[in-house]
């Protein structure tokens, strides 16, 4: 059974047709890239997954169940992380410690289990020393790697990253594509990056025309 499937997936957007009849499965475990031009749709498709952008045919189903109403999108984004593009629209909390509390938090966990969660991201992304800094006071890269570690405290089957590498330095860079190599999570990325392609030699889906082709 796949984790997450598209099937005939729609979504037109002022008259305009975004994305075209997109079918797409994917396993428990597996990563894939997506590509193609700007203004392809691709952030539209994962915000569509997502259920921030309405599609009005086709079918989205996540673990076999079909996701077609808020409260079914609600549940899906307790197993799924999303990465925005811009780290600026994710990160609102004061200090990057409440930042990373946040998501368990609301997921209802107990205290000591989230303190603990929260030091083991710390020290997974080697950024302890960040935890008390103010999050509009962080670099850009800094700004990216906790998002994707504020993400990662909630235990998502699944992360769908947006440009994960924009604005990152050499440093950054390694510590992203070394996570995204050995996670056990299914993960899909959006990006233009050719270096990041490079060395994860993942599955690569292009999007075009509203068209989703496996390369």
């Amino acid at each position: 059974m796949s984790l997450l499937s598209l099937n005939n997936l729609t979504v037109i957007l002022k008259e305009q047709i975004i994305l075209n009849k997109i079918s797409f499965s994917l396993s428990s475990g597996e990563k894939v890239f997506i590509l193609g031009p700007n203004g392809a749709g691709k952030t539209t498709l994962i915000e569509t997954i997502m259920g921030f952008v309405p599609f009005q045919k086709g079918q989205i189903k996540f673990k076999g169940k079909v996701v077609a109403n808020e409260k079914d999108f609600q549940e899906l984004r307790k197993n799924v992380g999303y990465v925005f593009q811009n780290p600026d629209d994710q990160l609102f909390s004061p200090t990057v410690e409440e930042e990373l509390a946040f998501g368990p938090l609301n997921l209802g966990w107990d205290r000591k289990r989230i303190k603990e969660k929260v030091s083991e991201i710390l020290a997974f992304f080697n950024i302890e020393h960040l935890r008390h800094k103010n999050t509009y006071e962080l670099s850009g890269g800094e700004k990216r790697i906790v998002s994707i570690a504020c993400v990662l405290t909630m235990e998502p089957e699944l992360l769908i990253m947006d440009e994960p590498s924009n604005g990152l330095d050499e440093k950054n860079f390694r510590i992203l594509v070394e996570f995204l190599k050995n996670t056990d999570k299914s993960v899909i990325v959006v990006t233009h990056d050719k270096d990041l392609v490079r060395e994860l030699s993942w599955k690569t889906y292009f999007l075009r025309e509203g068209k989703l082709t496996e390369e």
